[in-house]
């Protein structure tokens, strides 16, 4: 399962279903794939819209090693024994990797969040493409994204870009202004929240990508 399998599915579905004019918005993972389908400059896409998401896993990595350690030392510890002896079942483990996601990937958790904002059922493989892709946690890069990077072609985008990500997302304004300062012409949108500021931030969010879409048609 390599990213050129998801790339090849992005394409595949625009030509099943006819989509020959699109805006895209790639969130984490899907602004990544965005990002690598860009570089190959498809035709009939308007804009686009990276959320959240890096250009290269080896600075993603770093930075949540960063962030990690602004967890108490306890925590800390925890997270990265686990990464170690592969326990992440441990009660300390689960407590510390529930606090990094409060702090940066969600600050609301999915069972307290309005039914509409929740997943409608269990996914059945998402932990196994997540820990094939990436690994078994945020702080180990294992899988099949192991020093991914598109870093050295952001210059060759010519689809006009927004860049969005949160104040306190793991997606850490370091890692987003790589972006915006790679794609030429390219804009960030940076709002008061995590990983999830799409939905912590809706309205604004919403209006943001909404007029810079409008700009682009």
């Amino acid at each position: 399962m390599e990213a050129e399998l998801f790339e090849e599915e992005l394409h595949e579905l625009r030509r099943h279903l006819g989509l020959e004019h699109v805006h895209l918005l790639g969130q984490s993972w899907g602004g990544m794939l965005e990002l690598q389908y860009a570089t190959h400059r498809p035709s009939g896409v308007a804009s686009m819209v990276v959320a959240s998401s890096p250009a290269d896993m080896d600075l993603w990595l770093a930075e949540a090693i960063r962030l990690r350690s602004y967890l108490p030392r306890e925590m800390e510890q925890a997270l990265a024994q686990a990464d170690v002896d592969g326990d992440y079942d441990r009660p300390e483990v689960k407590a510390a990797s529930a606090e990094y996601y409060r702090r940066h990937v969600a600050a609301v958790p999915e069972d307290e969040r309005p039914e509409k904002w929740r997943k409608p059922f269990a996914d059945p493989v998402g932990d196994e493409v997540y820990h094939t892709m990436q690994g078994m946690s945020e702080f180990v890069v294992t899988g099949k994204l192991s020093h991914w990077s598109v870093v050295d072609k952001l210059g060759d985008i010519c689809i006009p870009t927004l860049v969005t990500s949160g104040t306190a997302d793991e997606c850490t304004p370091l890692i987003a202004k790589q972006i915006a300062d790679g794609i030429p012409g390219a804009e960030w949108a940076l709002l008061e929240g995590t990983h999830m500021v799409h939905l912590e931030r809706f309205e604004e969010y919403n209006a943001t990508i909404e007029e810079f879409m409008e700009r682009h048609e």
